[in-house]
C-alpha cells in the first residue's frame, strides 16, 4: 500500500504590489547598468529562498519569504498585505510533481482546494514549472491542519528540515470556522496570447539578465483591452518569474520568448503553447474564498490540466492550448449554473 501524500508547509512570506515601471522610477535603472541592477533584486540575495514577481497590465506582484522582505528597498508607491502567509506544498509519495504531464493545479483540486474553500479558508496559488505552491494566511493555520489531516500527513519546515505537524498542538484554541458562504461567481476572459512555461539552469540567468530586466523593466507596448463585455483580449501584458529554492520558472508571451537565447531555455519535450483564462471583472482582494476552487474544480471534473498564478488583483489559470475552447465551454457553464 503506497503511503499517504504529504502537505509540507513552509515559512512566512510576505505579498507585495508594485505599480507598473514607468510609475516606480525607484526599480528603474540605467539601460546600461540592468545586469548590476539585477543582482540587487531580492531573488538574486542568498538568504531569499522564495522569490515570485509577475508583470500584469496593472502592475507587478511580489512574493518573497521574510528574508527576502528584509532585502527590498521598500517604496511610498509599493502595497505590502497586511497578513503574513505560509507556503503549502503537495507532494505525492514524497516527491513533487515535477512534470506538466501531470494535472497540475487540477490534481489538488479535490483533495486541497475545495476543502479549504469549505472551511472559508482564502489561498492564493502559485505555479511553477516544477510543482504548485497553495499560500494560506498564518492565522488560518490550525483551520488548514484540521482541514486537511485527514487525508495528508503534514510536515513544517525546520531549520531546512521536514518535522510532522502534532495536530493536537495546533489545534490548542481552535474554533470551527463558520460556513463558507456561496461564493461570486467571476467572470473570465480569455486573451489571444500564446504563452511558454519554461524554466532555466541557474548556472545560466547572469546570461539572460540583461534581457530579463530589458522586458519587465524596459520592453513595453501597450496591451490591447477587450471590449466591454467581451470575452476575449486581443493581448494581454503577463510576464512570471520565480526562483524557489535554487528553481527558476518563467512563464511569458511565445513573442516575448523570442528575445532569448532559445538554447538557454528549457520546456517540455512537447514545446506546448499555453492560453490564459483571466479571472476577475473587478479586483478580488484577498478575503474572499473558493476563487480557485471555482476554476480548478470544473478543471478537475474535465480532466484538464491548468497552470494557476494569483496575482493582487486578479487570478490566471493557463491551460493547453488545444483545450481552451473546451475550458471556455465548462467555465461559461459553471457561470451559468452559479446565476
Amino acid at each position: 500500500m503506497l503511503p499517504p501524500p504529504t502537505c509540507s508547509c513552509g515559512g512566512a512570506g510576505r505579498l507585495l504590489c508594485a505599480p507598473p515601471a514607468d510609475s516606480l522610477p525607484c526599480i528603474r535603472l540605467p539601460g546600461d547598468s540592468a545586469a548590476g541592477g539585477f543582482s540587487l533584486l531580492p531573488f538574486a540575495g542568498k538568504m531569499c529562498k522564495f522569490f515570485s514577481l509577475t508583470e500584469t497590465p496593472e502592475d507587478y506582484t511580489i512574493m518573497l519569504d521574510e528574508e527576502g522582505f528584509k532585502e527590498l528597498p521598500l517604496s511610498e508607491f509599493m502595497q505590502v498585505v497586511d497578513s503574513t502567509w505560509l507556503v503549502l506544498n503537495v507532494l505525492s509519495n514524497g516527491r513533487s510533481s515535477t512534470s506538466f504531464q501531470a494535472a497540475g493545479v487540477t490534481k489538488i483540486a479535490k483533495s486541497v482546494i475545495a476543502p479549504l474553500a469549505e472551511h472559508n479558508v482564502s489561498v492564493l496559488m502559485l505555479s511553477t514549472y516544477q510543482t504548485d505552491f497553495i499560500l494560506v494566511r498564518e492565522k488560518d493555520l490550525p483551520v488548514v491542519i484540521h482541514t486537511l489531516a485527514g487525508e495528508f500527513d503534514i510536515y513544517k519546515e525546520v531549520n531546512g528540515e521536514s518535522v510532522p505537524v502534532n495536530c493536537d498542538d495546533v489545534s490548542n484554541g481552535f474554533l470551527k470556522p463558520k460556513p463558507a458562504a456561496n461564493p461570486t461567481v467571476h467572470p473570465v476572459q480569455s486573451p489571444q496570447n500564446k504563452f511558454c512555461i519554461l524554466t532555466v539552469a541557474p548556472d545560466t540567468l547572469p546570461a539572460i539578465a540583461t534581457t530579463l530586466m530589458d522586458v519587465l523593466f524596459y520592453s513595453h507596448s501597450p496591451p490591447k483591452e477587450a471590449a466591454p463585455g467581451s470575452q476575449d483580449f486581443n493581448s494581454i501584458t503577463f510576464f512570471a518569474f520565480s526562483l524557489i529554492e535554487g528553481y527558476i520558472s518563467i512563464v511569458m508571451d511565445a513573442e516575448t520568448q523570442k528575445k532569448f537565447p532559445r538554447n538557454l531555455l528549457l520546456t517540455s519535450s512537447t514545446g506546448e503553447l499555453w492560453r490564459m483564462v483571466r479571472i476577475g471583472g473587478q479586483p478580488l482582494g484577498f478575503e474572499e474564498c473558493g476563487i480557485v476552487a471555482q476554476i480548478a474544480e470544473p478543471l478537475a471534473d474535465a480532466d484538464i490540466s491548468a497552470y494557476y498564478i494569483s496575482t493582487f488583483n486578479f487570478d490566471h489559470a493557463l491551460v493547453p492550448e488545444e483545450g481552451i475552447c473546451s475550458v471556455i465551454e465548462v467555465l461559461q457553464k459553471r457561470q451559468e449554473s452559479g446565476r
